[in-house]
Formats: C-alpha cells, sequence, structure tokens
C-alpha cells in the first residue's frame, strides 16, 4: 500500500513538474526582451526619408515594399536623401547592391544647412562602391567599406559580385566607429585620437572645414549618379 502511495506521489510530481514547464515555454517575452527588441527603429518608408535641404522625398529615389531604390538620376553629386531624425551614438545596419560600376555611399553625422551642397562635405562616408568594375583608377581609400578618405578596408572585407546583396552596419559610439561588411568588422577607428586628426587635416578635407566636426547628425544615403538599391534598413541609439 505505502508503495503505492509513493509512486502515486512521484507521478504527481513528474506531472507538475511538466505543466510547470509547459508554462514557462508559454510565457511571453520578459519586458527586458520586449524592449531590447523595440529599440531597433526600420527606416524603410517614404515618410523615414526626405532629400537633404528638402522637404520630401525627390524624384530620383523611390520607396516601396521596403526597397530603397535610386535610380542615379542626380549626376554626380547632389539628390541624396537623409533620415528625419539626427543620431549621436547608434548601430546603422542595412543591406545594398549596386550598378556595374557604380558609386555611392553611406553617411552619418550629417549637418543641414543651405551653406552645404551635399552631406559629403560634413558627415563620414561608408563607401559603397562597384570595386571590380569601376571604369576609373581608384585608392584604397576610395574602395567599398572604407571610411572615404580617412580609413581603408582590412583583409577580412569580402565584397558580393555586382547585382547581389551585402550587408552593412556602422556603429558610432562616444567617438568610437566600426564599419562592418557581411559578417566581419573591416574599419575601425577612434574619432578622438591623434591618427584621426592628422588623416583629417592631411589636406582632403582643406574646401570642406566642417568635415567631421559633428558628433550628432543625420543619416544620408547618396546619389552619385549610379543605380542602388537598399533593404532591411534600420537604426538603434546607443
Amino acid at each position: 500500500m505505502k508503495l503505492k502511495i509513493i509512486i502515486s506521489c512521484l507521478l504527481l510530481m513528474i506531472v507538475a513538474c511538466k505543466n510547470t514547464e509547459k508554462k514557462k515555454e508559454e510565457l511571453p517575452p520578459s519586458n527586458e526582451e520586449q524592449v531590447v527588441e523595440s529599440d531597433w527603429v526600420e527606416l524603410t518608408k517614404p515618410s523615414d526619408w526626405r532629400g537633404y535641404n528638402q522637404n520630401s522625398l525627390p524624384s530620383n529615389w523611390s520607396i516601396k515594399d521596403g526597397i530603397i531604390e535610386c535610380f542615379g538620376e542626380a549626376g554626380d553629386v547632389g539628390g541624396d536623401i537623409i533620415s528625419m531624425e539626427t543620431y549621436d551614438n547608434f548601430e546603422f545596419a542595412f543591406e545594398w547592391k549596386i550598378s556595374k560600376g557604380g558609386n555611392s555611399g553611406a553617411f552619418y553625422h550629417v549637418v543641414e544647412d543651405t551653406i552645404y551642397h551635399s552631406p559629403y562635405e560634413t558627415g563620414p562616408e561608408y563607401q559603397l562602391l562597384d570595386d571590380v568594375g569601376f571604369e576609373e583608377p581608384i585608392e584604397d581609400w576610395q574602395k567599398t567599406g572604407a571610411n572615404y578618405a580617412m580609413h581603408v578596408a582590412n583583409e577580412k572585407k569580402t565584397l558580393k559580385p555586382v547585382g547581389e546583396w551585402n550587408t552593412s552596419k556602422i556603429i558610432y559610439n562616444k567617438g568610437k566607429a566600426e564599419h562592418w561588411l557581411n559578417g566581419q568588422k573591416i574599419v575601425e577607428f577612434d574619432k578622438n585620437s591623434q591618427d584621426w586628426q592628422e588623416k583629417r587635416n592631411s589636406g582632403k578635407w582643406n574646401d570642406f572645414p566642417d568635415y567631421g566636426k559633428a558628433n550628432d547628425g543625420y543619416l544620408a544615403l547618396q546619389d552619385h549618379g549610379a543605380g542602388v538599391w537598399f533593404r532591411n534598413v534600420r537604426v538603434k541609439r546607443l
């Protein structure tokens, strides 16, 4: 009799444990998990972007079904678009592909003012380029992933062929910046370092005295006269 009672108690305990485990599995995400997920903000709608020094999206861009497309109709420079909000410390992630021989870029800490023609005059640029098919001779600091005219990509860089989607992200936090391409960190620098100051003052930016001065500003995508596409564009503040 006692043995039957012990067995019954053990069975009840097993059932109770299974029910408890099931309830745990069915619990919704914690508030902390929900907050982490909500940190990301998607920038994939027409209302998320506007032309630089403009109030609306220019005709050389289209945003539809989550795809941001640049037609490359603005010429060599001009016609860029910027985010609606400014960001200081952030992680900016996006996928992109470019047309054969194409040139474009993603900027941050862009200052908007009519005294400037384009975002490149104030904001650092994550260069986007068809490294292989670009017709003119190019330096390493002009190639994809480089901090344009400042820091070149390292040996971990792997660029997919034209027409295929690449995955990129820019991380900036209290002066420290990282450029990532297809899962690899390919550029890293400290804006507060002497190295950055020396590169900044080496002569490239003599005509643009406000380049890199701001630590807060708009995100921007460039029309450099080539077709380029972006998707899964999102940002989170750090």
